[in-house]
């Protein structure tokens, strides 16, 4: 056992997923003393990026029914650090959030023994049970976790028994991530002052189109960042105001989604979002193209203008844009590519508001509203870790918390307990929902997220270029279902190998997550098969890759929901099934004005050279725990820095 941590804290935040790391952030830049802890061996929990092989370990996870063995003499360390006048919340020791795990694998399968992922320290010996039959992959073809310990972009920094101190980073010290760490700022320490920022290159060989096999997959698996949760991000949301406004925009780059598409009539189209576009579109008429920039024009005023909407407030925005003289073709794309809102339940307001945001992130930071993080979503929460720990946050991953120490008097959590019975003391606690034992939760009622991810070798909308990213909705087609929504990636985001697009299908559940998207992948896709290999003229993108799972959504739980919490532990939730992330942020924001009430959330850091330390004065030196690193001017290709607000990047 290694030395035992700190044992007072003011905030201890146990989950590292987006709205826990963005609190941590904000409390240790307040001057918070933060300790924040993970049981997980990656950061981000449900909001983590994963390599192929990472993916395929944390599938194994989930797989594994059995109860670790340790779990009764740990009871009975926290039982006896239990005082007469306590009482203990004992959390939960396994994650119940994934459930419905399918695995597919359409790609040749002529893996041989000695591959591995290049770059990995241990070999993959994974055989892949085919799927030609529909039938899923067996468990076996998953490597162990043992077999598996490259993560991506969520390396392990923090062993079981490691934390760091005071200002320390959490860097990326994995023998693996070498390749990674000399592309990406991002994955370097934040102790030094200048560093290059990620640049979007890509030297391996492109594979032969028609012969992509899964064992060119496991040895590219680094070239892979496959995200557990799908989101973009609006670029003036309130996600990138944070990211600007905190100054940890400079740890991260983004691209540019390219394309907004629609998938009508069995057909994939792109959809003119923009003026320029519209007016470019040869696929609208002259009156259609005055129709749409008409009404266009009145959503983004449409609060100033209320009698014109006020009598179908009560009705849906698909009955009411049938009233405003477009035509079908028109009303089609407004309602599920630019409002992208639901037929049925989404009303009048509901949706002029989804079509006013959309137009008002134009422009900011290209021709479409949405940005995607380099390397994937995992990023963000990492970058808001970073953050805390320039402040001086504690982080330890692989650390368990085996229950909260509740004074029986005032009813305030005091203290908790961790793996190795460490009593540690706090003002507030901040726990992710999934940490909770079903106990607490007795009385939730959880949504569902359906999710798919597929590797495949085309683009549902083929162009010259190979490098476009994609967002396309696919309405729902029974009373009952909800609408898809599809990103698809490209290489260039750093998120798959080249030759072929990663494509993240989303919806709200209403079974599992096969039943309720596998249509769709149907309808954009086909299986890959030896005999289509050799034929060029495929008409559909073909699947080499796919999982499928169900996802808990604990976003709308009221705080009232769970069982006897004390007024000083605070519950975040996972993902939700928004496109953006201003769910995210605003329980952030609202959980640490209650936390720290008058403080400003998340201000930018303050300049080394306005730093003066105690006795001198004269001299402008900063300590290594407040350096951030500067922007280099070396950015990847059509990459975008996040500008000022007040001067928006076109």
């Amino acid at each position: 056992m290694a030395d035992n941590l700190p044992s007072d804290f003011d905030v201890i935040v146990i989950g590292t997923g987006l709205p826990e790391s963005i609190i941590a952030a904000a409390c240790s830049r307040s001057g918070q003393r933060v300790l924040h802890v993970d049981s997980k061996s990656y950061y981000g929990g449900n909001w983590a990026s994963f390599s192929f092989s990472g993916l395929l370990s944390w599938l194994k996870e989930y797989q594994e029914t059995n109860v670790t063995t340790d779990v009764v003499t740990e009871n009975s360390m926290w039982q006896e650090q239990i005082l007469e006048n306590e009482e203990a919340i004992v959390l939960s020791s396994k994650d119940q959030t994934i459930q419905h795990v399918e695995v597919f694998c359409y790609a040749s399968q002529d893996l041989h023994k000695d591959v591995e992922e290049a770059g990995a320290l241990q070999k993959n010996h994974a055989s892949v049970t085919s799927a030609h039959s529909t039938e899923a992959a067996e468990p076996a073809c998953l490597p162990t976790a043992e077999e598996s310990l490259s993560m991506g972009s969520c390396e392990i920094f923090a062993e079981q028994s490691q934390c760091g101190g005071p200002g320390s980073s959490p860097e990326v010290n994995d023998a693996e991530a070498g390749e990674k760490e000399t592309q990406s700022d991002a994955k370097s320490s934040i102790e030094e002052s200048s560093e290059n920022l990620p640049k979007v290159q890509d030297n391996s060989e492109t594979p032969k189109k028609n012969r992509i096999t899964y064992s060119q997959i496991i040895k590219e698996g680094r070239r892979f960042n496959i995200d557990l949760v799908s989101k973009l991000l609006y670029s003036r949301g309130l996600l990138i105001d944070l990211l600007i406004k905190s100054n940890v925009s400079r740890y991260a780059e983004f691209k540019n989604i390219t394309r907004i598409l629609a998938f009508r009539e069995g057909t994939v189209e792109q959809v003119p979002c923009s003026r320029a576009d519209v007016f470019n579109s040869k696929q609208l008429t002259m009156v259609e193209k005055r129709m749409l920039m008409k009404f266009l024009t009145f959503c983004m005023e449409y609060e100033d203008h209320p009698d014109e909407y006020k009598e179908y407030e009560e009705t849906t925005f698909s009955e009411y844009l049938k009233t405003q003289k477009l035509t079908p073709n028109l009303q089609y794309f407004v309602l599920h590519s630019i409002a992208m809102t639901s037929e049925t339940t989404s009303y009048t307001v509901e949706g002029l508001k989804a079509t006013k945001k959309f137009l008002q992130c134009l422009g900011r930071y290209g021709n479409t509203p949405f940005l995607f993080p380099l390397y994937g979503q995992g990023e963000l929460p990492q970058c808001f870790c970073r953050m805390c720990a320039v402040f001086g946050g504690i982080y330890c991953l692989r650390h368990s918390v085996q229950c909260l120490v509740v004074d029986k008097e005032s009813r305030k959590c005091k203290a908790m307990i961790d793996q190795f019975g460490q009593r540690i003391i706090s003002k507030h606690f901040i726990i992710e929902d999934s940490y909770l034992s079903e106990n607490t939760c007795s009385r939730v009622q959880y949504r569902q997220i359906s999710r798919a991810v597929l590797i495949t070798d085309g683009s549902v909308l083929k162009t010259d270029s190979d490098q476009q990213i994609s967002i396309l909705t696919v309405p729902a087609e029974e009373p009952g279902s909800f609408a898809v929504r599809v990103i698809e990636l490209c290489s260039s985001t750093m998120t798959c190998m080249k030759g072929t697009y990663l494509v993240h299908l989303t919806c709200m559940s209403s079974k599992t997550a096969r039943e309720d998207l596998e249509r769709v992948v149907q309808k954009l896709f086909t299986p890959y098969t030896e005999i289509e290999a050799e034929n060029e003229q495929v008409e559909k993108p073909r699947i080499l890759w796919a999982l499928y799972f169900n996802m808990r959504d604990s976003s709308d739980i009221s705080r009232d929901c769970y069982n006897d919490l004390p007024p000083n532990v605070y519950v975040c939730s996972g993902p939700d099934c928004g496109l953006g992330n201003d769910n995210a942020v605003k329980q952030a924001e609202t959980l640490f004005q209650q936390i720290c009430p008058n403080e400003d959330f998340c201000p930018a850091p303050p300049n080394p050279e306005d730093i003066i330390l105690d006795g001198e004065s004269s001299q402008h030196e900063v300590s290594e725990s407040t350096v951030i690193p500067e922007t280099n001017s070396e950015t990847p290709k059509e990459s975008t820095v996040l500008g000022d607000p007040e001067e928006p990047s076109e």
